[in-house]
């Protein structure tokens, strides 16, 4: 058994070094690539609108502010500022999301956002990416990579094709740090020792993002609360949590597999669904040894099995907002294509560690 564990651990390491590192690699070349047409474009929004700063920066040789979805595709949070005379509302009432509404007492004429406050007092979300759309079109038109860029039409994202080959969304968004989501509240679980009073008062100090993009949880309820919210996003302290022991390579692997035997129709599955089950994994795990590297073959089987559970219910909670169901508006013929590729995947890599070599 102890041997099998240990071939297993070897292939996964082997596989890692040559497919993961592969992968790193190459997107690390078209980040390079998709971030020098992003910034251009940025630049010119700023000219036109000082309001929209590019937070996108280089720091050692990594991108600030840019999210791996897939290799071919990315987001780009930009960073507005000033949202204190707002107070931030998460009643639970919008799974995922949440309204900022005008203090009491406070005046429109002190916001900075003035024009995009609804009449109840709500800076709406859709206004600001509805202005930031016709910035961004009229920015492509005059940057220097026009020929190699345009809108991604018929959406109220803001999207950008680039060489045909990328997609880059780039989103307003607000960072709220030194506040916790009255919606992620039950975070830590009290009888989960997992991950330490420590770091848990680092991950809420971290805070959180409020996004203007479509919230697929609300798809259908065509509300003007719905066209005023905010989508809530956890990444910074999702990758906090996820720094010792075996994690990062756990997902690294994840995240290659699912590029090169999870890309399906009707895009069940993506690498945000790898991070969430990981987090999991770690309460599942809550003891620094269970991510040894030698554990690695262990974790990586227990997050596939619980996949493909999550795929069979349809449904796969958010980490932090479990009333929130990633596999939400998926069809089910997806989940369940993606259910089968899994079980395939998981069979192959528990009975024949070698199998790695052709994954």
């Amino acid at each position: 058994m102890i041997a099998t564990q240990a071939k297993l651990v070897y292939q996964l390491n082997k596989y890692y070094n040559e497919r993961c590192q592969t992968r790193k690699a190459a997107i690390a070349k078209t980040i390079r690539e998709v971030c020098k047409v992003v910034s251009d474009v940025l630049k010119e929004v700023e000219v036109q609108e000082p309001r929209f700063i590019s937070s996108l920066s280089e720091i050692d040789a990594r991108y600030e502010g840019m999210e791996v979805i897939s290799p071919n595709e990315f987001e780009v949070v930009l960073y507005l500022n000033q949202m204190g005379v707002f107070n931030f509302v998460d009643d639970g009432s919008l799974p995922g999301c949440a309204v900022l509404k005008l203090s009491d007492g406070r005046k429109r004429s002190m916001s900075l956002w003035v024009e995009f406050i609804t009449a109840s007092g709500y800076l709406s979300a859709r206004k600001i990416r509805s202005r930031f759309q016709t910035l961004v079109a009229q920015a492509v038109d005059k940057c220097s990579y026009r020929d190699v860029v345009k809108m991604v039409a018929d959406t109220s994202e803001v999207k950008l094709r680039i060489r045909e080959r990328y997609v880059v969304q780039i989103t307003p968004a607000f960072k709220c740090t030194g506040i916790w989501p009255r919606s992620a509240a039950q975070w830590p679980m009290p009888h989960i020792p997992w991950p330490g009073p420590n770091r848990v008062a680092e991950v809420k100090a971290e805070g959180f993002n409020l996004l203007s993009k479509e919230c697929y949880s609300l798809t259908g309820k065509q509300s003007s609360a719905e066209s005023d919210a905010w989508v809530l996003q956890f990444s910074e302290a999702e990758n906090r949590l996820l720094m010792s022991g075996c994690r990062k390579k756990c997902l690294s692997i994840l995240k290659t597999l699912r590029d090169r035997h999870l890309e399906l129709p009707g895009q069940p599955l993506n690498n945000y669904h790898m991070k969430t089950l990981l987090l999991y994994e770690c309460e599942k795990h809550p003891r620094e040894t269970d991510w040894d590297e030698s554990c690695l073959g262990d974790r990586l089987n227990g997050i596939l099995l619980q996949l493909i559970s999550c795929l069979q219910c349809r449904r796969c909670p958010h980490y932090f907002l479990p009333n929130l169901d990633l596999f939400q508006g998926k069809p089910h013929s997806a989940l369940e294509a993606a259910a089968k590729q899994t079980w395939r995947l998981a069979r192959e890599i528990l009975t024949n560690a070698k199998s790695l070599d052709k994954l």
